[in-house]
């Protein structure tokens, strides 16, 4: 039986109330000469549905957003992004529409660091417009990071975890004769991209193209796709294990 919203009757949507709802957040946006635009989407519609699939009969996939907020690789081409505000309401819309059909508890997988902070503005303000909803969101490059450790100095987008994840999930969309290295070290930066790659705060937001050329942190040539596996299959087990215990709570 299909987890996925979009594939069910409406009659059959009726009838999969409850439980929990995965929302799949993605971004449109440069990943080097190697991965496709569509890189952040394709991991968190992969990892949604291993989730649902993780915790049979109890949760379902809904509608993907495949635009996130990505202005700082505007300097890319194919980039396409939302503003906070407009991705913030979106999720909202998505949310509500759910809500309206009964379901209360609401999970976004996103696969993009750029959506995070308009995530947690969405959070706290259904706190307020929605006291009998639950939401809550989940990174996947975070997660990936801590399954896979950074090998260089600098690592990041474009880089060792996203190209293993897709050498995995996607190989076919993966152009493996155009990996290459990207910056790898903070002696590459120059002073303000450099801060801005400081652990820790305060933040500083900068464009991609000051931190790398080609739009790769680390070094993708370096992964497997066999990498890409132990990466997912310990993000999707982090995250179904919040989730079994979040639908007993």
């Amino acid at each position: 039986m299909t987890v996925r919203l979009g594939s069910m009757t409406t009659a059959e949507a009726a009838d999969a109330v409850g439980g929990v709802v995965i929302i799949p957040a993605g971004a449109f946006e440069q990943h080097g000469p190697g991965l496709p635009l569509a890189t952040d989407l394709v991991r968190a519609e992969h990892v949604a549905e291993r989730v649902a699939r993780a915790v049979p009969g109890r949760v379902v996939v809904g509608p993907a957003i495949p635009v996130g907020v990505s202005p700082h690789h505007m300097a890319f081409a194919g980039t396409v992004t939302l503003s906070t505000t407009t991705f913030a309401a979106v999720v909202r819309e998505y949310v509500g529409s759910l809500h309206h059909h009964g379901w209360r508890k609401v999970l976004v997988i996103t696969g993009h660091g750029g959506n995070n902070a308009a995530l947690t503005t969405v959070g706290q303000d259904l706190l307020t417009t929605h006291p009998d909803l639950r939401f809550a969101w989940t990174p996947v490059t975070a997660l990936a990071g801590v399954a896979m450790p950074a090998a260089t100095e600098v690592s990041g987008h474009g880089g060792e975890a996203e190209t293993a994840q897709m050498l995995h999930l996607a190989p076919e969309l993966v152009r493996r004769d155009r990996l290459e290295k990207g910056t790898t070290s903070l002696d590459e930066l120059d002073p303000v991209a450099r801060l801005s790659r400081r652990d820790g705060h305060p933040s500083l937001p900068v464009r991609y193209d000051l931190l790398s050329a080609n739009g790769i942190l680390g070094d993708p040539t370096t992964v497997t796709a066999a990498d890409g596996e132990s990466i997912v299959d310990a993000v999707v087990d982090r995250i179904a294990s919040f989730v079994a215990d979040w639908l007993d709570a």
